[in-house]
């Protein structure tokens, strides 16, 4: 699984259409810690890998899996939990909400 930053996910935002953006944590704690433009599929619902691959696209598409923030582990088990499923282009984005928002917060 490959990691990014903020300026690695701004970027590919920016840049990349067909990329699909998932916030993996539950309903509740997503509602606090949220990335705007983003979906919220949590990973602990028994559909999540159906929801993603609906979302993305295909299993082939970049996903980018986040969660709350850098101590938060959920977005690397949603990760491992897709790429167990056969997607082929899945990445981490360790900071979660809290580094984006800390990094738009003046924006």
């Amino acid at each position: 699984m490959q990691t990014i930053d903020t300026q690695q996910l701004e970027s590919m935002m920016e840049n990349r259409s067909d990329l699909a953006v998932i916030n993996a944590l539950p309903e509740e704690s997503a509602r606090e810690a949220h990335i705007k433009g983003t979906a919220n599929i949590p990973h602990d619902r028994d559909d999540f890998v159906e929801r993603v691959e609906t979302e993305a696209g295909g299993k082939d598409k970049p996903v980018v899996v986040y969660c709350a923030s850098a101590d938060c582990d959920v977005s690397e088990k949603a990760a491992r939990t897709l790429e167990q499923h056969g997607f082929t282009n899945v990445i981490d984005y360790e900071g979660g909400a809290q580094a984006w928002n800390k990094a738009h917060a003046s924006s």
